[in-house]
């Protein structure tokens, strides 16, 4: 283990981080090649609870059942996000906040997690990489229940700038998979999960602040489109899961649920529609 260890007394407060990120961000040129000398800098909560309200409120925008001791299989991300913005937001992280695109995320849990227990959390940028599209910052987080790791998640974050790297060919869209289900999603979608998540990003809140950002309306966070999928998919306790963001989803709107028992889709309407999410999801092999 690398770099520097800062404890925490407390969870960071995330809208202050996205605001100040967002104010220096034009202040950052990504650019192939650039450096994070925090790399491998770890902030730690430790003695973390889980606030039950504010969970029961996730797993009803999710889908999750709720009142049970067990947290929701991506609800440690969320409670990691602000440890990750912290780092992300600060002056020495090299990228822009504004603009940077979640991508991709595998999460590993070996065990079920009691939503009532007592955890350690960690979260550190592992690498800064080279991407065809610009830069990637490869995230990790990690939680803890007597020393021993229970959960981890590796996320990737893009920013996009010009790079040397010739164009690379587009990646064939998968089969689509059986459709399952067929969602309508409503436009406060995205409000309601940012009071339970606490990411108000405002690309997810309202038409009006997400055409500030080029979008035509608002759009659903990333991290919501996930969960949503793995609740109604379903996922052993002892499992690993892989998910990538393709597109993003338009508030309010319609998507199909698809899963062939392993891996699952999010898609929008049509045959076959435009894909919004793709992911897959294994047990673990002792």
């Amino acid at each position: 283990m690398t770099g520097t260890v800062t404890i925490l007394s407390g969870p960071p407060s995330l809208g202050p981080l996205l605001a100040l990120g967002a104010l220096r961000s034009p202040f950052k040129r990504p650019r192939p090649g650039v450096a994070f000398p925090g790399t491998g800098d770890r902030l730690v909560l430790p003695d973390l609870r889980v606030d039950l309200a504010r969970l029961a409120a996730y797993e009803r925008v999710c889908g999750f059942p709720t009142g049970e001791d067990s947290l929701p299989l991506t609800y440690p991300h969320v409670l990691g996000f602000p440890l990750a913005m912290r780092i992300m937001s600060g002056r020495g992280f090299p990228l822009p906040l504004l603009g940077l695109v979640h991508t991709s995320i595998e999460i590993t849990r070996h065990t079920t997690l009691a939503a009532t227990g007592s955890y350690e959390l960690t979260v550190h940028v592992e690498r800064l990489a080279p991407h065809r599209r610009g830069t990637e910052a490869v995230v990790v987080t990690e939680l803890r229940d007597g020393g021993t790791v229970v959960w981890e998640s590796t996320s990737t974050y893009l920013a996009r700038h010009r790079t040397e790297a010739a164009p690379a060919a587009r990646e064939p869209e998968p089969d689509p998979l059986p459709v399952l289900d067929e969602w309508r999603l409503a436009a406060d979608v995205g409000r309601r999960y940012g009071a339970a998540s606490g990411d108000r990003n405002p690309i997810h809140l309202h038409p009006l602040t997400a055409r500030l950002f080029g979008f035509p309306r608002a759009i659903a966070h990333g991290m919501w489109t996930v969960a949503r999928c793995l609740a109604a998919h379903g996922t052993p306790q002892a499992v690993r899961v892989r998910a990538e963001f393709r597109t993003p989803v338009l508030l309010p709107g319609t998507v199909t649920f698809a899963t062939d028992g392993k891996r699952f889709e999010l898609r929008g309407p049509g045959e076959p529609g435009r894909l919004h999410v793709s992911g897959r999801a294994d047990p673990l092999t002792r």
